[in-house]
């Protein structure tokens, strides 16, 4: 084997993950900033006694759905990094080199 072999897989696509991957996570997110507005309001009802607390709470949760909604509908940025692509082994050889190969 060869002992000087990178570990990191080479990528052989360019390919964005497929719609459906991205649909799922977009719901998953989706359904986790919704399920933050029924703490808040919950607690905005349970410190009701302190107004002030309980309209910090209201005013955190009015802006939640809102938030999930564009959050939810906006597609991941593609990756800046730059994968590790498969290089050959020699180098090409140029007009000039296969001249002198032949001889």
């Amino acid at each position: 084997m060869n002992s000087h072999r990178n570990e990191n897989p080479v990528l052989i696509t360019s390919a964005a993950p497929s719609y459906q991957d991205q649909l799922s996570a977009r719901r998953r997110r989706y359904a986790l900033m919704m399920s933050l507005r029924i703490p808040c309001i919950v607690l905005a009802v349970l410190f009701a006694q302190i107004w002030w607390l309980a309209l910090i709470f209201i005013l955190l949760s009015v802006p939640l759905p809102w938030m999930a909604v564009l959050i939810a509908n906006d597609r991941p940025p593609r990756k800046a990094e730059t994968p590790q692509r498969l290089r050959r082994s020699r180098p090409e050889l140029t007009a000039g080199d296969q001249g002198e190969e032949s001889r």
